[in-house]
């Protein structure tokens, strides 16, 4: 806390400037890894098979991207958010107070609540604590350091944590792989994983054929594999490249050696998931096949009180059932390292894109003692409004939730990775066109969110008599189809109208050369 000078409008948001290569890349890793991969992840490796890994695998690319094509351009134009690069960009504020707005509800409702359901889950499986309880108690610990020590605490913590976390991620690994017998054991047992009770003449609770295949048929699977290559990466850019969760890690690198060399540590951690959360999910099926995998609504019910499917509970079933007590205190210390990393960080940095965009827009004035008090006071509002998120998350049922943050990221994601992409290299893109592709993109993509709400995806044994649109267009398909939507209107617009100004195109000259970006 007393390294930066927190009372400093860049020592609080972007510690000083000061961070070297390797808490930029751990930092990087805890704020993306959350308690809601280790439980989501394994679940989805429990439900059908490795696809899922697609998601971490297309991040190591997106990382890399933003070290060596976005960062140069972010440091260069010398700003502390995303949204203020949009402001510099365009010129105008309605685009930067829009996209504002729209990454402070994705934050709440997305991130916060799934990291928040997955631990205050596993505390309650645990501990037997009450979910209330837990959560006010992990979030006030978080609010503290966040608070008071700003992003140079919030990264220092980010590193230790990632070495707690693949500590215990790998020795339950190691557990989990001797339990079952390696990894040809894993492969016949898990297609032979059929749970003993089942919806007769049903799909229920097979494992899919194609159970160890990243890339999948194109029309007929869940993840098809022109959807994982192109309809996948756009949101991944978004998130990866223009998310101040993730970018202001970055912008906090002392230079833009160290900040590429921060990117290149989290892509070579991104390797790990796959081993140590997504396999022990697996392998979870395979041990405790009735209970992960059931498939009877009634006994799912019973089971972990979801009618559609428990397989989110694989990985707390693994830690509860396999290791023994001294390594079962270690495990909770990982989950609760990963909730804890992914909270700090995204109050952090919703902390201040709200006082630097929205707060200093109505408040021009505002002296860098205010701007902190309000960076502050905005972390416990967020607190405050996470818990009182808990009753709806407890409504979803935690099987569903997953679904709907796929939703989110696909639906409202794909509009700003276009308005970023443009904006950084088509020097013709103004600001109405950047506006109006926003408008017109998420105006569609809440839409085909609505409709995913209003008709929701069937059970197994159930008849599939959703509309066209949802039936047979995949939603990495609808990725693809709205950012082709937002690039045509992005493009049209700004040709139709006139040019931006000069010195809204020139980036000052980028500072890799320098000793200390600025």
């Amino acid at each position: 806390m007393w390294r930066t000078k927190r009372s400093t409008v860049k020592g609080y948001f972007l510690a000083g400037k000061n961070m070297t290569w390797w808490p930029v890349g751990a930092s990087l890793f805890a704020s993306n890894i959350g308690s809601g991969h280790f439980i989501g992840l394994a679940g989805s490796g429990a439900a059908a098979g490795i696809g899922a890994i697609a998601y971490e695998w297309n991040g190591m690319l997106m990382v890399l991207l933003l070290g060596w094509l976005f960062l140069p351009i972010y440091v260069a134009s010398g700003v502390v958010t995303m949204p203020e690069y949009l402001q510099r960009r365009f010129g105008g504020r309605r685009t930067q107070i829009f996209t504002t707005v729209l990454c402070l509800f994705i934050y709440i409702f997305t991130k916060i609540s799934v990291d928040m359901y997955a631990g205050a889950l596993f505390i309650h499986l645990a501990l037997q604590w009450n979910i209330y309880v837990a959560v006010v108690l992990l979030l006030s610990i978080t609010a503290l350091y966040t608070v008071a020590g700003g992003l140079a605490a919030v990264i220092y913590t980010d590193a230790a944590q990632t070495v707690i976390m693949l500590a215990g991620a790998l020795t339950l690994m190691g557990f989990s792989f001797a339990e079952v017998g390696g990894w040809d054991a894993l492969m016949n047992g898990y297609l032979n994983a059929i749970p003993s009770m089942r919806v007769p003449n049903s799909t229920c609770g097979i494992p899919r054929d194609d159970s160890f295949h990243i890339f999948r048929d194109p029309v007929n699977s869940d993840l098809p594999w022109p959807g994982v290559i192109i309809g996948m990466s756009i949101p991944s850019m978004w998130y990866w490249c223009s998310d101040q969760v993730i970018v202001q890690r970055s912008l906090a690198a002392k230079t833009l050696t160290h900040a590429k060399g921060g990117s290149l540590l989290a892509a070579y951690l991104k390797i790990l998931p796959f081993f140590v959360i997504l396999l022990p999910g697996m392998i979870s099926r395979v041990l405790y096949t009735d209970d992960v995998a059931c498939a009877d609504p009634e006994l799912c019910k019973q089971i972990c009180g979801n009618p559609v499917g428990c397989s989110d509970t694989a990985y707390t079933t693994l830690v509860m059932e396999l290791l023994p007590t001294g390594l079962r205190g270690l495990m909770m210390a990982v989950m609760i390292a990963a909730l804890m990393s992914s909270l700090t960080s995204i109050f952090n940095s919703a902390s201040t894109i709200f006082t630097m965009d929205l707060w200093k827009t109505f408040r021009s004035q505002a002296s860098e003692r205010e701007l902190m008090i309000v960076g502050r006071l905005f972390v416990l509002l967020l607190v405050v409004a996470s818990i009182l998120w808990i009753p709806i998350i407890q409504a979803s049922q935690g099987g569903q939730l997953f679904i709907y943050i796929q939703s989110i990221s696909t639906y409202l994601q794909p509009p700003v990775s276009i308005i970023f992409l443009t904006g950084c290299f088509w020097k013709r893109t103004n600001e109405q066109g950047a506006f109006w592709g926003l408008v017109v993109g998420l105006m569609v993509g809440c839409i085909r969110m609505l409709l995913d709400f209003i008709y929701p995806e069937p059970l197994c044994y159930e008849e599939d008599d959703r509309p066209a649109v949802l039936k047979y267009v995949h939603y990495l398909y609808f990725s693809m189809l709205l950012s082709f939507i937002t690039l045509v209107v992005v493009v049209v617009i700004s040709l139709a109208t006139e040019a931006p100004k000069p010195e809204q195109t020139l980036h000052p000259p980028c500072p890799a050369s320098r000793s200390s970006p600025g």
